[in-house]
């Protein structure tokens, strides 16, 4: 073993101990908060494996769709509802988490035996592809801008158009609120009155 292939094995093992280490942390956590931050630990940890797999085109990809994308709305998406719930005790508890130890143990052997049959061998005399990344780049800003620029101001509008709501919700239940109740502080503005139609 060279010295490179010493590296690529160590940042291997780093990077699955940190992906492990936070699929654990989604797992485990109380706060919903903490599990969507360490959610996006392991998509960027996975991101990095890609890397290490010389599969850049999927490494970004995989930063920019699940980290950048589905995780940010995830998190857009807790603190906007920001609902607090009391934890009441499930009834017959074990039965759900002896059905999820089966299930998780038959799906980790599965992939155990499917790792130990496959065969790893990669032949070193074929030159890899070259990377599409940059035809992918050429092809964004020149033949499809229109749909990608669509794509982000849709985006975008979907976004403006959940804050409203949230807020709207906020400031409807302060002003539903029940006379002689002390109110919580508000932080945010309330709406401005709307001008009636003529």
């Amino acid at each position: 073993m060279n010295l490179a292939e010493g590296v690529q094995f160590v940042s291997f093992i780093i990077l699955a101990v940190m992906m492990l280490g936070a699929a654990l942390g989604v797992v485990l956590f109380d706060k919903i908060v903490y599990s969507a931050f360490l959610l996006g630990g392991v998509f960027i940890s996975i991101a990095g494996i890609y890397l290490l797999q010389n599969a850049d085109f999927v490494a970004a990809a995989q930063v920019l769709v699940y980290v950048g994308a589905i995780n940010v709305l995830i998190l857009f998406a807790i603190m906007l509802v920001n609902k607090k719930e009391e934890f009441a005790p499930v009834p017959r508890r074990w039965i759900r988490q002896g059905a999820a130890a089966f299930v998780s143990a038959g799906l980790f052997s599965l992939l155990t035996i499917m790792l130990l049959k496959t065969n790893w061998h990669v032949d070193l005399s074929v030159t890899p592809p070259v990377s599409p990344i940059q035809t992918m780049g050429e092809h964004f800003f020149s033949d499809f801008l229109l749909p990608f620029e669509l794509a982000s101001v849709l985006l975008l509008m979907a976004l403006i158009g959940a804050v409203v709501l949230a807020r709207r919700e906020t400031v409807m239940g302060e002003e539903t609120a029940i006379i002689g109740e002390n109110p919580a502080p508000a932080l945010e503005l309330p709406e401005r009155p709307r001008e009636p139609v003529a």
